[in-house]
């Protein structure tokens, strides 16, 4: 799904900000990424995606080289990724359901009322459907969030620190959610700096930690 070849990467006159990283991200698989502040996470998890291209080495998205891509290729790539950052952003002018709608409002597709109904009974905010963003709590705008993040039914999803602002109770929440998605089939890449959050996910699913530092992505020890 994911395949990286000691891909780096760097800002044009700069320093690499992530050098010589190999991975592979196989579907259905369920990774971690940990690493200090600072350390190239969200650039990491923004390679993934598309949103920025190596400047060496090579990655493979779905078996397609990234570099190689058409703009249109790039938009089909990020069709099949969604993304859950930590700071929500939504229309705040429009209730939740139609922003957890927007992304097939934007590419012109028909909005499926009873999958969308289906999809915040999942997420627990069928109650919540015409209200607006600003009246959410912390954790019902992650959840509002990773609902938008698959509603075009994507195979990977990228949560990059989700439950950073969120209490305990919240993030299992979250974390459970993202759990169900991975035991039907999806790929899911979690970004986090709560171990404890990770010991809770190894209790239900088989999971792999990966680590960045000092530029470099390492396999992370077991006794997490």
């Amino acid at each position: 799904m994911i395949e990286m070849q000691n891909l780096s990467f760097g800002y044009s006159g700069g320093e690499p900000l992530l050098a010589d990283m190999s991975l592979s991200l196989p579907p259905g698989s369920f990774h971690f990424l940990t690493g200090p502040s600072g350390s190239g996470k969200t650039t990491f998890l923004r390679l993934c995606y598309a949103d920025l291209l190596p400047t060496a080495g090579k990655m493979l998205a779905f078996g397609q080289d990234v570099t190689e891509l058409s703009r249109d290729g790039i938009a089909a790539l990020r069709r099949r990724v969604g993304v859950v950052h930590q700071d929500t952003q939504f229309l705040d002018h429009l209730p939740v359901a139609e922003n957890i709608a927007m992304p097939l409002i934007v590419s012109g597709e028909a909005v499926d009322m009873p999958a969308l109904g289906d999809l915040l009974s999942w997420v627990q905010l069928t109650n919540h459907s015409r209200t607006m963003p600003p009246a959410l709590s912390g954790g019902e705008r992650q959840r509002a969030a990773l609902a938008r993040a698959v509603i075009m039914s994507p195979d990977l999803i990228i949560a990059d620190e989700p439950t950073g602002n969120l209490d305990w109770d919240m993030s299992m929440r979250l974390l459970q959610l993202l759990v169900e998605l991975n035991r039907s089939g999806k790929t899911v890449l979690f970004a986090t700096h709560d171990l404890n959050m990770i010991r809770a996910a190894k209790q239900q699913v088989q999971t792999r930690v990966l680590r960045i530092a000092g530029k470099r992505l390492q396999l992370a020890g077991a006794d997490l």
